[in-house]
């Protein structure tokens, strides 16, 4: 099992990060919270959980990176829940700060999780109803110094696109992601990509 990879940072988007070390590159899929903790740095160390899917035609090994380990905690209790897929998971952090996440399930505050794109009523009840008690003993909340880089960036294509792409890789068509970053911008000029994306996330049909 793979805990952690530490190297130099090779490739990033706002859902994917490339980490070499010892002159393999490792892709790992990120949440937002995790891109805006490494943006701009060169060394890192993210912790990583390891996903595999069998059957069907390809079995299917995926990386999904972390800043700290809180928030892989995080996305391994989200992940228990039924309904809860990896992928939403990811959507889920990157979406709402972990410290965010945790408040809402820990208050209870369903209209707030189910502010997640794919998140419906039920689905937000149930993960309120199995995560409670372990998110409160197990003081991740407390825990999480979630970082945020809002900075004020122009707005430009090279945002637009890597808002674009990520929302795609997030599972969303290339059409309606492009027309929902581009209203966003607009209104939004000086926001960071990260923003961008975390705004699409609630918008996008």
């Amino acid at each position: 099992m793979i805990e952690y990879i530490k190297g130099e940072l090779t490739e990033l988007t706002p859902a994917l990060a490339v980490v070499e070390a010892a002159g393999v590159g490792y892709a790992l899929n990120i949440s937002l919270t995790t891109y805006s903790a490494i943006q701009g740095k060169k060394a890192i160390k993210l912790y990583v959980h390891e996903s595999l899917v069998t059957g069907g035609r390809d079995d299917n090994f995926t990386l999904f990176g972390f800043v700290n380990k809180q928030e892989r905690s995080l996305y391994r209790l989200l992940i228990t829940v039924s309904g809860v897929g990896a992928n939403t998971a990811r959507m889920m952090l990157s979406s709402m700060s972990p410290a965010e996440l945790c408040n809402a399930i820990a208050n209870g505050d369903d209209k707030m999780i189910k502010t997640v794109k794919g998140i419906g009523l039920k689905t937000a009840q149930r993960i309120i109803i199995d995560l409670r008690d372990k998110i409160v003993a197990s003081g991740i909340a407390d825990e999480l110094h979630v970082s945020r880089n809002a900075g004020g960036m122009n707005m430009n294509n090279g945002i637009k696109d890597e808002a674009v792409a990520a929302l795609t890789m997030l599972g969303f068509s290339p059409a309606p992601s492009a027309k929902v970053v581009v209203g966003i911008m607009t209104e939004h000029p000086d926001w960071a990509v990260e923003d961008v994306v975390k705004e699409g996330l609630k918008r996008i049909k």
